[in-house]
C-alpha cells in the first residue's frame, strides 16, 4: 500500500467507525427509550458510549484490522466486521460488570447497537470500498509501475504482485531483462512512476547503471533484495549501529502487538496468581497427605531463544520420579524427544486430578507475570530435550513459550509424535496475532472445562 493509500484508508475509515459508533449508539438509545431523557444513569450511559469509541480506537490502530480493507470481497467484509463487533461488546459487557454498571445500562441498548452497528458499518465500508476503488482507478492518481524481471520470474512476479498491491497500484508494463535494449528507449515508454527490479541472478551492482538512470530520471525504483524462495521471510533495510545492513527477519511482528500481549500477560497473570493463592492451601494439603515431599515442583526449563527459567507446578508425581524417568523411556508412547506415557506409575492420584483439571499449571503464572512464559505461546522444552535439538526444531524457542498453546487445544493428549507438536508451534509463530491468542485462550477455557486436559 502507498503512504497516500495508507493515511487516507487508516485515518478515514476510523474516523468514519467513530461516526457508525456514536450515530447508532444515539439511535439504539432512542429506539429503546423513545427520547433522550430516560436513561437510569445518564452518566454511566455517556461514559459506556467512550467505552466504544476507545476500543475502536485500540483495535483500529493497534490490531490495525483494517489493513486489507481494500482486498476484501464482501464475504470477508462481513466476518472481520462480525469478529469486530463481536470483540466490541464482550470487551465492554466484562467491563460494563467489572464496574457493576450492568443493572444501570439497559442490555436492549446493547443488542440494538451491535445490530444497527454492524449493519450501519458494513453499508458504509461497502459503499466507502467502491469510492476508493474509483478514486485509485483515476489515471492521475493511480501509480503506475513498470516491471523488469528475468524471463523464468516475470509470470510468478506479476502474479505475486497483482496479489498483495492493492488498488492504487497498476502495473502498466513489464520488460524481461534480457530484452532490455538501450536505456534510451525507456524514456518514451509507456506512461509510469515507478519501477520494480526482480532479478534474483544478477546482483545489484551489476544494475547500478540500470538503477541510476531511473534515479536520473526522477523515479522511484524499487529493487527486489528478498532470497526467491517460499517461506515466511521478511526483508528490512535498517540501521544497526554505525552501518546500514539488509536484516532477513524470519517472521515480521508488529513491536506495538508484543507491548499489547505483554499487557495481557501482566493482567492474566496477576488474576492468575490470585487464583493460584486461592487454591494453594487445599492443593497443598492434599498433596502432602498422599505423599512426602514438597508442595511445589520446579524444573529448568528453556525459553525465548535459549533462555533458562525455571518453571514451577504443584507437585503430581511421588519424589524420586526423575530418577525412574530412566527405566520407563522403553515404554515411552510419544515418538521423538518427549516422553509420556498413558499410565505413568510415578503420578500419585492426587496428581492424576490435578493434572486432568489442569489445576497442576496454575502455579506457572508466576513465571508469566516474571516474563519468563506468556499466557499464549509455545511448549518449554526440558534441558535434555533441547540439547538433542536441531535447525528446525530449534525455531519453535524463537517465541516466549506459553502456558497454553495451539497444540493443546488441538489433542494434546492424542499427539503422539513430537513433530506434530513441532509443527503446532511453528504454526502458532508463523500466524501469530493477538486474536489467535483470544482464540486459544477461549478455547483452551472449553477445553479444561470439559475434562479434556493432559492426560
Amino acid at each position: 500500500m502507498s503512504r497516500r493509500s495508507k493515511i487516507i484508508e487508516v485515518y478515514g475509515l476510523w474516523l468514519i467507525d467513530l461516526l457508525c459508533i456514536w450515530g447508532t449508539f444515539i439511535l439504539a438509545t432512542y429506539i429503546r427509550h423513545a427520547n433522550f431523557r430516560d436513561m437510569e444513569d445518564q452518566t454511566i450511559h455517556f461514559q459506556v458510549g467512550i467505552m466504544f469509541l476507545i476500543f475502536c480506537t485500540v483495535y483500529s490502530f493497534i490490531l490495525d484490522w483494517n489493513h486489507d480493507f481494500l482486498r476484501r470481497r464482501w464475504k470477508r467484509e462481513a466476518l472481520v466486521l462480525t469478529q469486530y463487533m463481536t470483540l466490541m461488546i464482550l470487551t465492554v459487557s466484562f467491563v460494563l460488570t467489572l464496574l457493576k454498571w450492568a443493572d444501570v445500562f439497559s442490555r436492549l441498548i446493547l443488542i440494538y447497537f451491535a445490530i444497527l452497528n454492524f449493519v450501519v458499518t458494513f453499508v458504509i465500508h461497502c459503499f466507502v470500498k467502491r469510492l476508493l476503488c474509483m478514486y485509485y482507478a483515476s489515471d492521475k492518481i493511480v501509480t503506475k509501475i513498470l516491471i523488469i524481471a528475468q524471463q523464468d520470474n516475470m509470470d510468478n512476479t506479476i502474479e505475486e504482485l497483482n496479489k498483495s498491491l492493492d488498488s492504487s497500484y497498476q502495473i502498466t508494463k513489464t520488460i524481461c531483462l534480457e530484452n532490455l535494449g538501450n536505456m534510451d528507449d525507456l524514456i518514451n515508454l509507456t506512461v509510469f512512476d515507478e519501477v520494480f527490479i526482480n532479478t534474483p541472478d544478477v546482483s545489484q551492482n551489476e544494475l547500478k547503471a540500470l538503477i541510476k538512470s531511473f534515479d536520473e530520471m526522477g523515479i522511484n525504483c524499487h529493487y527486489n533484495l528478498s532470497f526467491t524462495k517460499k517461506g515466511a521471510d521478511f526483508n528490512k533495510i535498517e540501521s544497526f549501529g554505525k552501518y546500514t545492513v539488509l536484516s532477513y527477519i524470519p517472521v515480521l511482528k508488529s513491536q506495538k502487538r508484543l507491548l499489547v500481549k505483554r499487557l495481557m500477560d501482566i493482567i492474566g497473570g496477576l488474576v492468575g496468581v490470585c487464583i493460584t493463592i486461592l487454591f494453594f492451601p487445599f492443593v497443598a494439603l492434599a498433596i502432602k497427605l498422599e505423599s512426602k515431599g514438597p508442595v511445589l515442583f520446579s524444573q529448568i526449563r528453556i525459553g525465548r531463544n535459549g533462555r533458562r527459567f525455571k518453571i514451577y507446578k504443584f507437585r503430581s508425581m511421588y519424589r524420586d520420579a526423575e530418577a525412574r524417568k530412566k527405566e520407563l523411556e522403553s515404554q515411552n508412547e510419544v515418538e521423538g524427544l518427549m516422553f509420556k506415557i498413558e499410565n505413568d506409575p510415578r503420578i500419585t492420584k492426587v496428581g492424576r486430578f490435578i493434572r486432568k483439571t489442569s489445576i497442576d499449571e496454575l502455579p506457572q503464572f508466576f513465571n508469566i507475570v516474571k516474563g519468563d512464559m506468556s499466557l499464549v505461546g509455545t511448549r518449554p522444552p526440558t534441558v535434555d530435550e533441547f540439547e538433542k535439538y536441531n535447525h528446525y526444531y530449534r525455531r519453535r524457542i524463537s517465541m516466549t513459550p506459553g502456558l497454553t498453546g495451539l497444540w493443546q487445544v488441538s489433542g494434546r493428549s492424542n499427539i503422539d509424535n513430537f513433530d506434530d507438536v513441532v509443527k503446532y508451534d511453528l504454526q502458532y509463530i508463523d500466524e501469530w496475532s493477538l486474536l489467535l491468542d483470544i482464540r486459544i485462550l477461549l478455547k483452551t477455557i472449553a477445553v479444561v472445562f470439559s475434562g479434556k486436559g493432559s492426560k
